[in-house]
Protein backbone atom coordinates (compact mmCIF):
# COMPACT_ATOMS: atom_id res chain seq x y z
CA UNK A 1 0.00 0.00 0.00
CA UNK A 2 1.51 3.33 -1.07
CA UNK A 3 1.75 6.19 1.37
CA UNK A 4 -0.22 9.33 0.60
CA UNK A 5 2.10 12.19 -0.37
CA UNK A 6 1.60 15.20 1.89
CA UNK A 7 1.66 18.46 -0.11
CA UNK A 8 4.31 21.01 0.81
CA UNK A 9 2.94 23.87 2.90
CA UNK A 10 2.83 27.41 1.53
CA UNK A 11 2.99 30.34 3.95
CA UNK A 12 1.49 33.46 2.44
CA UNK A 13 2.64 37.01 3.08
CA UNK A 14 5.67 36.27 5.25
CA UNK A 15 7.67 39.40 6.09
CA UNK A 16 11.44 38.96 6.11
CA UNK A 17 12.62 40.84 9.19
CA UNK A 18 16.35 40.22 9.52
CA UNK A 19 19.41 38.44 8.22
CA UNK A 20 20.56 35.29 9.97
CA UNK A 21 23.67 33.14 10.27
CA UNK A 22 25.38 31.66 7.20
CA UNK A 23 23.92 34.20 4.82
CA UNK A 24 20.28 33.28 5.38
CA UNK A 25 17.36 35.66 5.87
CA UNK A 26 14.41 34.98 8.14
CA UNK A 27 10.93 35.91 9.21
CA UNK A 28 8.51 34.60 11.86
CA UNK A 29 5.27 32.72 11.37
CA UNK A 30 3.20 31.82 14.45
CA UNK A 31 6.30 32.37 16.64
CA UNK A 32 8.33 29.96 14.54
CA UNK A 33 11.46 31.05 12.66
CA UNK A 34 11.30 30.59 8.88
CA UNK A 35 14.57 30.75 6.91
CA UNK A 36 14.22 31.90 3.29
CA UNK A 37 17.29 32.22 1.01
CA UNK A 38 17.65 34.96 -1.62
CA UNK A 39 15.53 37.41 0.38
CA UNK A 40 16.42 40.60 2.26
CA UNK A 41 14.81 42.41 5.22
CA UNK A 42 11.65 44.16 4.08
CA UNK A 43 10.65 41.57 1.48
CA UNK A 44 7.14 40.13 1.83
CA UNK A 45 6.92 36.71 0.20
CA UNK A 46 4.83 33.59 -0.21
CA UNK A 47 7.10 30.75 0.93
CA UNK A 48 6.94 27.07 0.01
CA UNK A 49 8.20 25.12 3.01
CA UNK A 50 10.79 22.49 2.09
CA UNK A 51 11.95 21.45 5.54
CA UNK A 52 10.08 21.58 8.85
CA UNK A 53 11.74 21.04 12.22
CA UNK A 54 10.55 21.47 15.79
CA UNK A 55 11.92 24.99 16.18
CA UNK A 56 12.27 26.30 12.64
CA UNK A 57 11.29 25.83 9.01
CA UNK A 58 13.14 26.36 5.75
CA UNK A 59 11.57 27.29 2.45
CA UNK A 60 11.94 28.97 -0.92
CA UNK A 61 10.19 31.96 -2.44
CA UNK A 62 7.01 31.01 -4.28
CA UNK A 63 6.06 34.62 -5.05
CA UNK A 64 7.19 38.12 -4.12
CA UNK A 65 4.21 39.99 -2.65
CA UNK A 66 6.32 43.09 -2.00
CA UNK A 67 9.98 43.75 -2.70
CA UNK A 68 12.07 45.48 -0.05
CA UNK A 69 13.32 49.02 -0.74
CA UNK A 70 16.72 47.72 0.43
CA UNK A 71 16.92 45.22 -2.41
CA UNK A 72 19.62 45.67 -5.06
CA UNK A 73 19.86 44.03 -8.47
CA UNK A 74 22.52 41.28 -8.42
CA UNK A 75 25.32 41.93 -10.89
CA UNK A 76 26.27 38.29 -11.57
CA UNK A 77 24.31 36.07 -13.95
CA UNK A 78 25.09 33.06 -11.71
CA UNK A 79 23.61 34.66 -8.58
CA UNK A 80 21.47 32.27 -6.59
CA UNK A 81 22.81 29.15 -8.30
CA UNK A 82 26.56 28.84 -7.69
CA UNK A 83 26.16 29.50 -3.95
CA UNK A 84 28.73 32.27 -3.68
CA UNK A 85 28.19 36.01 -3.12
CA UNK A 86 24.77 35.45 -1.53
CA UNK A 87 24.37 39.10 -0.53
CA UNK A 88 24.65 40.69 -3.96
CA UNK A 89 20.99 41.66 -3.53
CA UNK A 90 21.80 43.73 -0.42
CA UNK A 91 23.51 47.19 -0.40
CA UNK A 92 27.09 46.99 0.84
CA UNK A 93 26.49 49.35 3.78
CA UNK A 94 23.74 47.02 5.00
CA UNK A 95 26.09 44.05 4.69
CA UNK A 96 28.60 45.80 6.93
CA UNK A 97 25.94 46.63 9.53
CA UNK A 98 24.86 43.01 9.76
CA UNK A 99 28.43 41.74 10.02
CA UNK A 100 28.94 44.02 13.01
CA UNK A 101 25.65 42.78 14.51
CA UNK A 102 26.72 39.19 13.87
CA UNK A 103 29.97 39.72 15.80
CA UNK A 104 28.13 41.42 18.68
CA UNK A 105 25.54 38.63 18.87
CA UNK A 106 28.05 35.79 18.90
CA UNK A 107 30.49 37.35 21.35
CA UNK A 108 27.62 38.24 23.70
CA UNK A 109 25.45 35.13 23.36
CA UNK A 110 28.23 32.52 23.24
CA UNK A 111 31.05 34.27 25.10
CA UNK A 112 28.89 35.93 27.77
CA UNK A 113 31.73 38.34 28.52
CA UNK A 114 31.94 42.06 29.11
CA UNK A 115 32.64 43.92 25.86
CA UNK A 116 33.58 47.47 24.90
CA UNK A 117 31.69 49.24 22.12
CA UNK A 118 32.17 47.21 18.93
CA UNK A 119 33.63 49.30 16.13
CA UNK A 120 31.81 49.54 12.78
CA UNK A 121 32.87 46.80 10.36
CA UNK A 122 35.83 47.96 8.28
CA UNK A 123 34.68 47.74 4.67
CA UNK A 124 36.68 46.58 1.67
CA UNK A 125 37.53 49.26 -0.90
CA UNK A 126 37.14 46.64 -3.62
CA UNK A 127 33.84 44.77 -3.53
CA UNK A 128 34.33 43.06 -6.90
CA UNK A 129 37.40 41.28 -8.27
CA UNK A 130 38.93 41.31 -4.79
CA UNK A 131 40.11 37.69 -4.50
CA UNK A 132 43.67 36.65 -5.32
CA UNK A 133 42.90 32.92 -5.46
CA UNK A 134 40.13 30.83 -7.00
CA UNK A 135 39.82 27.08 -7.48
CA UNK A 136 37.71 25.68 -10.30
CA UNK A 137 36.50 22.11 -10.81
CA UNK A 138 36.06 20.11 -14.02
CA UNK A 139 33.00 17.87 -14.37
CA UNK A 140 31.87 15.63 -17.22
CA UNK A 141 28.26 16.85 -16.91
CA UNK A 142 27.35 20.40 -15.99
CA UNK A 143 24.70 21.33 -13.46
CA UNK A 144 21.46 22.33 -15.20
CA UNK A 145 19.48 25.08 -13.48
CA UNK A 146 15.86 24.62 -12.50
CA UNK A 147 14.94 27.40 -14.94
CA UNK A 148 16.56 25.52 -17.82
CA UNK A 149 14.72 22.33 -16.97
CA UNK A 150 11.39 24.13 -16.53
CA UNK A 151 11.80 25.87 -19.91
CA UNK A 152 12.10 22.50 -21.67
CA UNK A 153 13.45 22.29 -25.19
CA UNK A 154 16.83 20.91 -26.17
CA UNK A 155 19.17 20.88 -23.16
CA UNK A 156 22.82 20.06 -23.67
CA UNK A 157 24.27 18.63 -20.44
CA UNK A 158 27.86 19.10 -21.59
CA UNK A 159 31.03 19.29 -19.48
CA UNK A 160 31.66 22.08 -16.96
CA UNK A 161 34.52 24.07 -15.53
CA UNK A 162 33.35 26.11 -12.58
CA UNK A 163 32.18 25.90 -8.97
CA UNK A 164 30.53 23.16 -6.94
CA UNK A 165 26.83 23.55 -6.23
CA UNK A 166 26.52 24.01 -2.42
CA UNK A 167 26.49 20.71 -0.51
CA UNK A 168 26.87 18.65 -3.72
CA UNK A 169 30.38 17.27 -4.17
CA UNK A 170 29.67 15.89 -7.65
CA UNK A 171 27.62 18.78 -9.12
CA UNK A 172 29.47 21.62 -10.87
CA UNK A 173 28.03 24.80 -12.36
CA UNK A 174 29.71 25.90 -15.60
CA UNK A 175 30.86 29.50 -15.03
CA UNK A 176 30.89 32.03 -17.84
CA UNK A 177 31.96 35.14 -15.91
CA UNK A 178 32.98 35.33 -12.27
CA UNK A 179 33.24 38.73 -10.55
CA UNK A 180 35.58 37.58 -7.78
CA UNK A 181 38.99 37.63 -9.47
CA UNK A 182 40.49 40.18 -11.83
CA UNK A 183 41.49 39.50 -15.42
CA UNK A 184 42.84 37.37 -16.91
CA UNK A 185 41.25 34.80 -14.55
CA UNK A 186 38.04 34.43 -16.55
CA UNK A 187 39.91 34.28 -19.86
CA UNK A 188 42.31 31.60 -18.59
CA UNK A 189 39.44 29.42 -17.37
CA UNK A 190 37.38 29.80 -20.54
CA UNK A 191 40.37 29.18 -22.83
CA UNK A 192 41.30 26.06 -20.84
CA UNK A 193 37.75 24.76 -21.19
CA UNK A 194 37.66 25.52 -24.93
CA UNK A 195 41.03 23.87 -25.64
CA UNK A 196 40.13 20.74 -23.68
CA UNK A 197 36.75 20.34 -25.40
CA UNK A 198 38.13 20.93 -28.90
CA UNK A 199 40.94 18.43 -28.35
CA UNK A 200 38.88 15.66 -26.80
CA UNK A 201 40.17 15.89 -23.22
CA UNK A 202 37.91 14.00 -20.80
CA UNK A 203 36.50 15.85 -17.79
CA UNK A 204 36.47 14.25 -14.34
CA UNK A 205 33.52 12.35 -12.89
CA UNK A 206 33.59 12.58 -9.08
CA UNK A 207 31.67 9.32 -8.62
CA UNK A 208 33.50 7.05 -11.04
CA UNK A 209 36.83 8.94 -10.70
CA UNK A 210 37.35 8.77 -14.44
CA UNK A 211 38.40 11.69 -16.64
CA UNK A 212 41.71 13.49 -17.11
CA UNK A 213 40.84 17.08 -16.19
CA UNK A 214 40.23 17.55 -12.48
CA UNK A 215 40.87 21.05 -11.03
CA UNK A 216 42.47 24.38 -11.83
CA UNK A 217 43.76 27.02 -9.40
CA UNK A 218 44.43 30.63 -10.44
CA UNK A 219 46.37 32.95 -8.14
CA UNK A 220 46.90 36.66 -8.92
CA UNK A 221 49.22 38.84 -6.81
CA UNK A 222 49.05 42.55 -6.10
CA UNK A 223 52.43 42.79 -7.87
CA UNK A 224 50.82 41.63 -11.13
CA UNK A 225 52.36 38.15 -10.98
CA UNK A 226 50.10 35.21 -11.79
CA UNK A 227 50.17 31.49 -10.97
CA UNK A 228 48.13 28.78 -12.70
CA UNK A 229 48.03 25.21 -11.34
CA UNK A 230 46.25 22.52 -13.37
CA UNK A 231 45.35 19.27 -11.60
CA UNK A 232 45.12 16.12 -13.72
CA UNK A 233 43.67 12.73 -12.79
CA UNK A 234 46.41 10.72 -14.54
CA UNK A 235 49.99 11.05 -15.79
CA UNK A 236 49.15 11.64 -19.48
CA UNK A 237 52.32 13.54 -20.42
CA UNK A 238 51.44 14.32 -24.07
CA UNK A 239 48.07 15.86 -23.17
CA UNK A 240 49.44 17.61 -20.07
CA UNK A 241 52.25 19.21 -22.06
CA UNK A 242 49.98 20.16 -24.97
CA UNK A 243 47.58 22.03 -22.68
CA UNK A 244 50.30 23.75 -20.66
CA UNK A 245 52.21 24.77 -23.81
CA UNK A 246 49.01 26.25 -25.19
CA UNK A 247 48.31 28.23 -21.98
CA UNK A 248 51.90 29.49 -21.85
CA UNK A 249 51.66 30.72 -25.44
CA UNK A 250 48.18 32.19 -25.08
CA UNK A 251 48.89 33.91 -21.74
CA UNK A 252 52.56 34.96 -21.59
CA UNK A 253 51.75 37.01 -18.47
CA UNK A 254 51.54 33.78 -16.41
CA UNK A 255 54.53 34.00 -14.05
CA UNK A 256 54.28 30.49 -12.65
CA UNK A 257 52.70 27.60 -14.60
CA UNK A 258 52.45 24.38 -12.61
CA UNK A 259 50.65 21.04 -12.59
CA UNK A 260 49.73 18.29 -10.15
CA UNK A 261 48.75 14.68 -10.83
CA UNK A 262 46.09 13.61 -8.32
CA UNK A 263 44.79 10.03 -8.56
CA UNK A 264 43.29 10.05 -5.04
CA UNK A 265 39.59 9.91 -4.26
CA UNK A 266 39.64 13.44 -2.79
CA UNK A 267 40.65 16.80 -4.25
CA UNK A 268 43.28 17.71 -1.64
CA UNK A 269 46.72 18.30 -3.18
CA UNK A 270 48.56 19.38 -0.02
CA UNK A 271 50.41 16.05 0.11
CA UNK A 272 51.20 15.91 -3.62
CA UNK A 273 54.08 17.30 -5.67
CA UNK A 274 53.40 20.49 -7.59
CA UNK A 275 55.58 20.40 -10.72
CA UNK A 276 56.83 23.73 -12.09
CA UNK A 277 56.35 23.51 -15.87
CA UNK A 278 57.15 27.10 -16.90
CA UNK A 279 58.45 30.14 -15.04
CA UNK A 280 59.02 30.36 -11.27
CA UNK A 281 57.70 27.99 -8.62
CA UNK A 282 56.19 30.94 -6.72
CA UNK A 283 54.77 34.42 -7.08
CA UNK A 284 55.52 37.50 -4.96
CA UNK A 285 53.02 39.52 -2.94
CA UNK A 286 53.97 42.89 -1.46
CA UNK A 287 52.70 44.71 1.59
CA UNK A 288 54.07 47.93 3.09
CA UNK A 289 57.42 47.49 1.34
CA UNK A 290 57.75 43.84 2.38
CA UNK A 291 57.79 41.00 -0.13
CA UNK A 292 56.11 37.66 0.52
CA UNK A 293 56.83 34.49 -1.41
CA UNK A 294 53.62 32.56 -2.24
CA UNK A 295 54.05 28.99 -3.43
CA UNK A 296 51.42 26.58 -4.81
CA UNK A 297 50.51 25.36 -1.30
CA UNK A 298 51.05 28.61 0.61
CA UNK A 299 48.28 30.24 2.59
CA UNK A 300 47.93 33.95 1.94
CA UNK A 301 44.85 36.01 2.79
CA UNK A 302 42.67 35.90 -0.32
CA UNK A 303 41.87 39.62 -0.32
CA UNK A 304 45.34 41.18 -0.60
CA UNK A 305 44.33 44.82 -0.21
CA UNK A 306 42.06 44.16 2.76
CA UNK A 307 44.63 41.85 4.36
CA UNK A 308 46.85 44.91 4.70
CA UNK A 309 44.06 46.72 6.56
CA UNK A 310 43.47 43.67 8.77
CA UNK A 311 47.14 43.35 9.70
CA UNK A 312 47.41 47.08 10.40
CA UNK A 313 44.54 46.77 12.88
CA UNK A 314 46.18 43.74 14.55
CA UNK A 315 49.55 45.49 14.78
CA UNK A 316 48.05 48.68 16.16
CA UNK A 317 46.07 47.03 18.96
CA UNK A 318 49.07 44.81 19.83
CA UNK A 319 50.78 48.03 20.99
CA UNK A 320 54.24 46.53 20.53
CA UNK A 321 57.29 48.13 22.12
CA UNK A 322 60.98 47.69 21.10
CA UNK A 323 61.73 45.32 23.99
CA UNK A 324 58.76 42.98 23.45
CA UNK A 325 58.88 39.30 22.57
CA UNK A 326 55.94 38.50 20.27
CA UNK A 327 54.51 35.02 19.71
CA UNK A 328 52.61 34.68 16.42
CA UNK A 329 50.58 31.49 16.78
CA UNK A 330 49.18 29.85 13.62
CA UNK A 331 51.62 32.04 11.71
CA UNK A 332 51.03 30.49 8.27
CA UNK A 333 53.73 31.84 5.94
CA UNK A 334 54.78 34.36 8.57
CA UNK A 335 52.92 37.33 7.12
CA UNK A 336 51.87 38.83 10.46
CA UNK A 337 55.18 37.87 12.09
CA UNK A 338 57.26 39.64 9.46
CA UNK A 339 54.81 42.54 9.29
CA UNK A 340 55.27 43.17 13.03
CA UNK A 341 58.98 42.31 13.37
CA UNK A 342 60.24 45.89 13.10
CA UNK A 343 58.14 46.95 16.11
CA UNK A 344 59.54 44.45 18.65
CA UNK A 345 62.70 42.67 19.83
CA UNK A 346 61.86 39.10 18.77
CA UNK A 347 59.06 37.17 17.00
CA UNK A 348 58.39 33.46 17.53
CA UNK A 349 56.08 31.89 14.91
CA UNK A 350 54.43 28.46 15.09
CA UNK A 351 52.48 26.75 12.30
CA UNK A 352 51.26 23.21 11.60
CA UNK A 353 52.22 23.09 7.88
CA UNK A 354 56.00 22.55 7.34
CA UNK A 355 55.94 24.06 3.82
CA UNK A 356 54.37 27.23 5.22
CA UNK A 357 57.12 27.53 7.82
CA UNK A 358 59.76 27.21 5.11
CA UNK A 359 58.01 30.05 3.25
CA UNK A 360 57.97 32.09 6.49
CA UNK A 361 61.74 31.66 6.87
CA UNK A 362 62.31 32.65 3.24
CA UNK A 363 60.06 35.69 3.69
CA UNK A 364 62.20 36.85 6.61
CA UNK A 365 65.35 36.25 4.59
CA UNK A 366 64.30 38.14 1.46
CA UNK A 367 63.18 41.11 3.58
CA UNK A 368 66.37 41.22 5.64
CA UNK A 369 64.48 40.44 8.85
CA UNK A 370 66.70 38.70 11.39
CA UNK A 371 64.67 38.76 14.61
CA UNK A 372 62.18 36.00 13.72
CA UNK A 373 62.28 32.26 14.46
CA UNK A 374 59.75 29.75 13.16
CA UNK A 375 58.71 26.26 14.25
CA UNK A 376 56.54 23.67 12.50
CA UNK A 377 54.24 21.25 14.29
CA UNK A 378 50.88 20.68 15.96
CA UNK A 379 50.27 23.67 18.24
CA UNK A 380 49.18 21.41 21.13
CA UNK A 381 52.51 19.59 21.01
CA UNK A 382 54.89 22.42 20.16
CA UNK A 383 53.64 25.12 22.51
CA UNK A 384 54.25 23.94 26.06
CA UNK A 385 55.94 25.28 29.17
CA UNK A 386 59.34 23.93 28.11
CA UNK A 387 59.08 25.64 24.70
CA UNK A 388 58.33 28.96 26.39
CA UNK A 389 61.25 28.50 28.78
CA UNK A 390 63.58 27.92 25.81
CA UNK A 391 62.28 30.74 23.58
CA UNK A 392 61.40 33.37 26.14
CA UNK A 393 58.14 34.34 27.79
CA UNK A 394 55.90 36.28 25.38
CA UNK A 395 55.03 39.87 26.21
CA UNK A 396 52.41 39.84 23.44
CA UNK A 397 50.65 36.98 21.62
CA UNK A 398 48.83 37.23 18.30
CA UNK A 399 46.47 34.35 17.55
CA UNK A 400 45.09 33.72 14.06
CA UNK A 401 43.73 30.15 14.28
CA UNK A 402 41.65 28.19 11.74
CA UNK A 403 37.84 28.23 11.94
CA UNK A 404 37.80 25.60 14.69
CA UNK A 405 39.52 28.04 17.04
CA UNK A 406 42.17 27.36 19.68
CA UNK A 407 42.50 23.98 21.40
CA UNK A 408 41.88 24.19 25.15
CA UNK A 409 45.34 22.81 26.10
CA UNK A 410 46.90 25.67 24.09
CA UNK A 411 44.75 28.19 25.97
CA UNK A 412 45.99 26.76 29.27
CA UNK A 413 49.63 27.16 28.18
CA UNK A 414 48.88 30.75 27.13
CA UNK A 415 47.33 31.51 30.52
CA UNK A 416 50.41 30.18 32.31
CA UNK A 417 52.70 32.19 30.00
CA UNK A 418 50.73 35.28 31.08
CA UNK A 419 51.49 37.75 28.25
CA UNK A 420 50.61 41.38 28.97
CA UNK A 421 48.48 41.69 25.84
CA UNK A 422 46.94 39.46 23.21
CA UNK A 423 45.35 39.98 19.81
CA UNK A 424 42.91 37.32 18.62
CA UNK A 425 42.21 37.41 14.86
CA UNK A 426 39.38 35.10 13.86
CA UNK A 427 37.43 34.11 10.76
CA UNK A 428 34.76 32.54 12.98
CA UNK A 429 33.38 34.80 15.76
CA UNK A 430 31.47 31.83 17.25
CA UNK A 431 34.59 29.82 18.14
CA UNK A 432 36.37 33.06 19.01
CA UNK A 433 33.63 33.78 21.56
CA UNK A 434 34.05 30.32 23.09
CA UNK A 435 37.81 30.87 23.48
CA UNK A 436 37.40 34.37 24.89
CA UNK A 437 35.16 32.93 27.60
CA UNK A 438 37.99 30.57 28.60
CA UNK A 439 40.40 33.51 28.81
CA UNK A 440 37.99 35.85 30.60
CA UNK A 441 39.21 35.13 34.13
CA UNK A 442 42.66 36.47 33.24
CA UNK A 443 42.03 38.88 30.36
CA UNK A 444 39.57 41.62 29.59
CA UNK A 445 38.57 42.63 26.07
CA UNK A 446 39.67 46.19 25.28
CA UNK A 447 38.74 46.51 21.59
CA UNK A 448 36.67 44.69 18.97
CA UNK A 449 37.13 45.49 15.25
CA UNK A 450 35.26 43.48 12.59
CA UNK A 451 36.93 43.54 9.16
CA UNK A 452 35.18 42.58 5.92
CA UNK A 453 37.47 40.39 3.82
CA UNK A 454 34.70 38.86 1.69
CA UNK A 455 32.12 41.34 0.33
CA UNK A 456 28.70 39.96 -0.66
CA UNK A 457 29.13 36.99 1.70
CA UNK A 458 28.21 36.47 5.36
CA UNK A 459 31.85 35.81 6.33
CA UNK A 460 33.62 38.28 8.58
CA UNK A 461 37.06 38.52 10.18
CA UNK A 462 37.17 39.87 13.72
CA UNK A 463 40.07 41.36 15.65
CA UNK A 464 39.85 41.35 19.46
CA UNK A 465 42.41 43.03 21.72
CA UNK A 466 42.88 41.62 25.22
CA UNK A 467 44.74 42.99 28.22
CA UNK A 468 45.81 41.07 31.31
CA UNK A 469 43.63 41.94 34.29
CA UNK A 470 45.38 43.77 37.12
CA UNK A 471 46.34 41.46 39.95
CA UNK A 472 46.53 38.41 37.72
Amino acid sequence: MSRKKIPLQVIEGLEITTLAAEGKAMGRWNDMVVFVPMTVPGDVVDVRIRNKRRRFMEGSVERFVKRSPLREEPFCSHFGVCGGCKWQNLPYDEQLKFKRDQVRDQLTRIGKIELPEIAPCLGSKQTRFYRNKLEFTFADRRWMTYEEIAAGGDIVPGPALGFHIPNMFDKVLDIERCWLQADPSNDIRLETRRFCLENGYSFHNARSHQGLMRNMIVRTASTGEKMVIVVFNEEDKPRIEALLDHLAGRFPEITSLMYVVNTKLNDSVADLEAVCYRGKDHIIEQMEGLSFRVGPKSFYQTNSEQAYELYKVAREVAALTPGDTLYDLYTGTGTIANFCAARCRKVVGIEYVPEAIEDAKVNSLINGINNTVFFAGDMKRVLDDQFIAQNGRPDVIILDPPRAGVDEPVIEVIRRAAPKRMVYVSCNPATQARDLALLDADYRVTAVQPVDMFPHTHHVENVVALERRSGQ
